[in-house]
């Protein structure tokens, strides 16, 4: 049987980052070929990431490409002419082309965009304008460079759809938040689906019966309390802006402190643009906050070794994120009853964060977690699951090289026969 081209596609707000995939069958797992991310769309010149096999590019300027539309039409043309990369030499040769959605309201599963698909998700971008618009903007941009690929949207609050009806419901005038869908959503589902599989992997459980404390760490910060694979607790909500602070958003606060930081806060910001209209609030718990407001830097490996050297700034930042973390592992710890697997540590700063993952853990000792500290200070190889704890320890601490683009198309693969379009 040919294989088959999938594109799992993750648009942010400054960079367009493509995996290319191929697969046989809806039974095998997708194998990867290349990796290729444009950023740094908001502040040009944008940069090129390549990898494929042994071939890699990294940090090569493209002073011509701008925007997301200009970064896909630039990727789609490198990945066409790579003679080494042989199973997509034109854009037909795409079958599907995935895309990370970040809000997708009610929507449980894969779905196939069609024009009313995409204009439902347009109306959801008033939940999340922040968040959609660069996934829609790139949809966009697919159809008209790749006219034969079926578009698939992966909802990133998908994996959230079983929280219970008390975790999920805000306690607020029930006639308009249904109205409004204003609900507990969640977000870096991906992320979760994929941590929940390995780590059942690895420990060989079946996945319905894993009970797992799950930390989604990077630029954007979430917990996760998984019970027979599912998700029943998770600490973002309505946006990816509650629970923990992040590199540039807020986490939780007061409610009416944005009313106290800014005077003008339900107006709408300058940052608003055709499609995206966002009010002053939003942009400043989103995009002005978080660690990055407190010390100047977004880079928490610089925070936490200035951290360690007694920068009193870095310091604050650093054991804010400390504290705010072993909040959500003790109250996920009492959600679960006790009856916990694995602590498990993932995205960029879960998995390079020794000195954050030391910390976290010792705040939660007396929950039965320890660290041996020569596998939590060693490099992470290519194993997906590393198991970081002490031996003998009432419980697990694990470390999950997580990949939502694999997931995507895991899934895309799997699904493939109603993810098609139609002839």
């Amino acid at each position: 049987m040919p294989s088959k081209v999938i594109l799992a596609i993750n648009a942010g707000s400054s960079s367009v980052k493509v995996s290319v995939f191929t697969y046989t069958t809806p039974t095998a797992d997708p194998t990867e070929l290349a990796v290729i991310e444009v950023a740094g769309l908001t502040a040009p010149p944008a940069t090129l990431k390549y990898a494929r096999g042994d071939q890699h590019i990294k940090g090569q300027e493209l002073k011509e490409v701008e925007g997301q539309e200009g970064a896909y039409e630039y990727i789609l043309k490198h990945l066409t002419e790579d003679e080494g990369l042989q199973e997509l030499k034109h854009p037909d040769d795409i079958e599907f082309a995935c895309h990370r959605v970040v809000h997708g309201g009610d929507y449980d599963k894969p779905t196939r965009i069609d024009q009313d698909t995409y204009h439902h998700l347009e109306a959801l971008s008033d939940l999340a304008p922040l968040h959609n618009a660069g996934a829609l903007t790139i949809v966009k941009a697919v159809h008209e460079k790749c006219p034969k690929a079926s578009n698939v949207a992966f909802f990133d609050n998908a994996f959230h759809q079983t929280l219970p009806l008390a975790a999920r419901t805000y306690a607020i005038d029930q006639k308009i938040a249904k109205r409004n869908k204003l609900r507990k959503y969640g977000f870096h589902g991906l992320s979760y689906a994929f941590i929940t599989r390995a780590v059942a992997t690895h420990l060989q459980k079946p996945t319905k019966d894993l009970n797992i404390i799950a930390l989604h760490l990077g630029s954007g910060c979430s917990a996760c309390a998984i019970q027979n694979g599912e998700s029943i607790g998770t600490s973002m909500g309505l946006t990816p802006l509650a629970g923990l602070p992040g590199a540039t958003r807020s986490g939780d606060v007061d409610p009416s402190l944005i009313f106290h930081f800014t005077h003008d806060a339900g107006k709408p910001s300058r940052k608003s643009a055709k499609g995206m209209h966002i009010t002053e609030a939003e942009q400043i718990l989103n995009k002005e906050s978080g660690w990055g407001a407190i010390t100047g830097t977004t880079d928490f490996g610089v925070i936490s070794s200035k951290a360690a050297q007694g920068d009193e700034t870095c310091k604050l930042a650093f054991d804010i994120m400390v504290d705010r973390i072993a909040d959500f592992v003790g109250s996920y710890y009492v959600k679960l009853g006790g009856k916990v697997d694995a602590l498990v540590f993932a995205g960029g700063i879960g998995e390079k964060g020794a000195q954050l993952r030391q910390a976290v853990v010792r705040k939660a000792a007396c929950l039965g977690f320890e660290l041996d500290e020569g596998k939590n200070g060693a490099p992470l190889e290519d194993e997906v699951v590393v198991d970081i704890g002490r031996q003998g320890a009432r419980h697990t601490v694990l470390v999950c090289q997580t990949d939502e683009q694999s997931e995507m198309a895991r899934e895309c693969a799997q699904e493939a026969d109603s993810l098609r379009r139609p002839a």
